[in-house]
């Protein structure tokens, strides 16, 4: 029994082992983030998870893919840098915002009483692809900006509802420039869908 023991464990790492580094590269975010063909090349589930929450909200694609790409560089564990103290001790994070769409704990609870996802989770692509949708749809229909229009939507995911209705990004220069990126990312992936003839 003890000469059988270790061969067991032997043969259950050799099956856990790869299991883990498949996993691993699941995970890792696409080698290229400039070329949405690329992305979606090396990741086709991430094109069938966007064309369905773009389906089920409205907002296209290539927007929901740029407002993705500036907040979390499509990392699933991306988090806000800590606060330094003393200029080199790590403090507290900026915020609790987490994941591919770099969400708020507050925020997501909302969606996923809002949604019925109760089981969403802010690392998984599907859900947060389909927060993107959803936060986009709300901001049309709450604030009246186009789903197409990656600026403003992108101001209003960045600053609320509230804070899009208070013009509280006309106080933030580098936000505006931030926006403006964004909406250069959206018009030059929306070129790129057309070109490998995926919409």
């Amino acid at each position: 029994m003890t000469q059988f023991q270790p061969s067991v464990r032997f043969l259950l790492a050799l099956w856990i082992i790869p299991l883990i580094l498949i996993s691993g590269c699941r995970h890792t975010p696409p080698k290229t983030v400039n070329d949405l063909c690329a992305v979606f090349d090396e990741k086709p589930r991430w094109y069938k998870k966007a064309r369905k929450s773009q389906k089920k909200w409205g907002t296209p694609v290539h927007v929901q893919m740029a407002i993705m790409r500036q907040e979390s560089g499509f990392r699933f564990d991306a988090r806000p840098a800590r606060k330094k103290i003393l200029g080199f001790i790590p403090g507290r994070r900026k915020s609790s915002a987490y994941g591919f769409a770099q969400v708020k704990n507050d925020t997501w609870d909302w969606y996923r009483r809002s949604t019925g996802n109760r089981g969403a989770d802010r690392d998984n692509f599907a859900d947060a692809i389909d927060f993107i949708g959803w936060y986009t749809n709300l901001s049309q229909r709450k604030l009246g900006i186009s789903k197409w229009d990656a600026k403003n939507q992108y101001l209003a995911y960045h600053e609320g509802h509230g804070g899009y209705q208070r013009k509280t990004w006309r106080a933030k220069p580098w936000l505006m420039q931030v926006a403006n990126k964004v909406e250069a990312t959206a018009r030059r992936y929306s070129a790129q869908l057309k070109a490998c003839g995926r919409k």
